[in-house]
């Protein structure tokens, strides 16, 4: 996911502060991995740098005065071209999953008892994620649905590649 533009497009709903903008990041989309005010405030200097916010004036308070970020033409523009573009789908050819494997046949290490390990481990977060869902909100459970769709197809990647052990261990140290 993209910060910048996450945060563009919030700000497209609205103007706001900093801490909103984190709020609303984390609610929706900063769940497992919430942005840091730090992270906020420099993205929010460099779309302000770069033209794609501009600072209402600032409203005094108990404490420093608070800017509000508000989106320019340029901002919204870019907004709309990133949500209308798809996203690329990623084959990840070569994955650490993949790494592992290879460099345990070319190490003489044992393959099969990385797959068993890093099984386990995937089966483990997918009894997470389906507590997830069914204790948790609709957006939680549709951002579960997704982390349980690309664990699935780890696992399945997972049985092959044990299957064809053999077969690749006989490719990689040739």
């Amino acid at each position: 996911m993209t910060v910048p533009l996450t945060l563009l497009g919030l700000l497209e709903r609205e103007p706001s502060h900093g801490y909103d903008l984190k709020r609303d990041y984390d609610a929706f989309f900063g769940r497992d991995k919430p942005l840091s005010f730090g992270q906020v405030y420099s993205t929010l200097s460099r779309l302000a740098r770069d033209g794609k916010v501009v600072i209402s004036d600032p409203e005094a308070g108990a404490g420093p005065d608070r800017k509000r970020y508000v989106i320019t033409d340029s901002g919204a523009t870019e907004v709309d071209t990133w949500l209308t573009q798809p996203v690329a789908p990623e084959p990840h050819l070569q994955t650490v999953l993949f790494a592992k494997v290879t460099l345990s046949l070319l190490l003489d290490r044992p393959a099969e008892q990385y797959l068993d390990t890093q099984r386990a481990a995937h089966m483990q977060r997918m009894r997470e994620l389906t507590t997830v869902k069914r204790t948790g909100s609709l957006v939680d459970s549709l951002l579960a649905d997704h982390a349980l769709f690309h664990i699935e197809a780890d696992l399945r990647w997972i049985d092959l590649t044990a299957a064809r052990l053999d077969a690749l261990a006989q490719e990689v140290r040739r």
